[in-house]
């Protein structure tokens, strides 16, 4: 049981770490977007670019199924709400 608990904490601990990942890409672009920072800056476009290089397998399926949307890419979010469940159904699982 004490392995199962700690394999959960460490898929709690990588979800959170993506989910901060997400969060950081998405506070650049917004500084990008609104000019508040220049997207000459290479350190902050190196950081945009390798979260994205990250992120970019993980969301790539599930831009495909999503319906095109614009603008506006809402598959980080969706993969926030995947991995909050997955924690949710697993945690039911373990601890039931």
């Amino acid at each position: 049981m004490a392995g199962l608990v700690a394999l959960y904490q460490i898929i709690e601990m990588l979800t959170g770490i993506l989910v901060m990942l997400i969060i950081i890409q998405f506070v650049i672009s917004l500084l990008f977007a609104f000019n508040v920072v220049s997207p000459s800056n290479q350190f902050l476009m190196q950081v945009y670019n390798s979260i994205g290089l990250i992120l970019d397998p993980i969301l790539r399926p599930i831009r495909r199924i999503m319906p095109d949307t614009g603008a506006i890419d809402f598959s980080p979010i969706v993969l926030i709400i995947l991995l909050r469940v997955m924690l949710i159904v697993l945690s039911a699982i373990m601890f039931a």
